[in-house]
């Protein structure tokens, strides 16, 4: 979740100051009064990707995933290791001004990492314009290599191209307005064989730019109807009411979703169209 220069502003609270700490506990500090809960939706949904293509490409293991606005590698953390976002939240929430300088922390959470690490994990690799956030993320092992590069003003490092090549699942809870499709045809034009992509994306933003050049790449792109997902509670009555109006002018009704109190996101799934066919996203994700 890091701001770029894609602009869907329609209110929205700025919580900028807390993506690019040099460690992780002031985002969480921060998030957790309003119930901050998308990557644990998204740990339930990119493992269950996961794992079908895991077994349809079985001759590359381990599959390799590109994290977009990975910030401090939260959904590696859930995707590749033993643990819940309600467990960051207790090991990183709450400290106040108390607890060990961010070194200490990194080299204790190396360790915490490592003991939790799932025989299956994937190969992750995170992409994000808040350096500090990244670096973080690397250097306790929660991803493979690490990008603090911005898609939306400037063309992939050789670096970063080289990476991507092999990418099998592109995934991302909380970019999509702060990212457009300038990141996902950059992403697209470094990949060797068309990836899937699974993204959550607030209702308030539109997903009609990023589908369209999906299409034009010869994605197929799903979206899940039977549900939606909380991302976060509203900070305060304005913001509320700034996003009602935003989903007014979409023609959307928040009866059943955000007026519980809640952004709520839907989840879009882009696949090769043999692979859509041969799997629907209702029998991949039922429920």
């Amino acid at each position: 979740m890091s701001n770029t220069t894609a602009s869907t502003d329609w209110g929205k609270a700025d919580f900028e100051a807390i993506y690019n700490c040099p460690d992780p506990r002031r985002y969480f500090t921060t998030l957790q009064p309003f119930e901050y809960q998308i990557p644990h939706h998204g740990q339930a949904v990119f493992r269950a990707v996961a794992e079908v293509l895991q077994r349809r490409r079985s001759d590359r293991p381990p599959l390799n995933v590109v994290d977009l606005c990975c910030s401090y590698g939260v959904n590696a953390a859930l995707l590749n290791h033993r643990l819940s976002l309600t467990d960051l939240y207790r090991r990183y929430a709450g400290h106040g001004h108390g607890g060990p300088a961010t070194p200490r922390l990194a080299q204790e959470d190396r360790k915490f990492f490592a003991t939790r690490r799932r025989p299956e994990a994937a190969r992750v690799i995170g992409l994000d314009s808040a350096e500090h956030a990244v670096d973080y993320a690397q250097s306790v092992g929660l991803l493979d290599r690490g990008f603090s590069e911005n898609l939306e003003l400037d063309d992939p490092s050789p670096q970063l191209r080289a990476a991507l090549a092999g990418t099998d699942l592109i995934t991302v809870t909380g970019g999509v307005g702060y990212i457009s499709e300038r990141t996902f045809g950059r992403l697209l034009d470094c990949v060797s064989a068309p990836p899937w992509i699974a993204a959550f994306v607030l209702r308030t933003v539109s997903y009609d730019p990023v589908s369209a050049l999906l299409t034009r790449a010869g994605l197929v792109t799903e979206k899940l109807t039977t549900r939606t997902f909380r991302q976060r509670r509203f900070t305060d009555g304005e913001e509320r009411r700034a996003t009602f109006a935003a989903l007014a002018a979409r023609g959307l009704s928040t009866v059943g979703k955000e007026a519980d109190g809640f952004y709520h996101a839907e989840l879009y799934l882009s696949r090769p169209a043999a692979d859509a066919a041969a799997l629907p996203l209702t029998e991949l994700l039922p429920g």
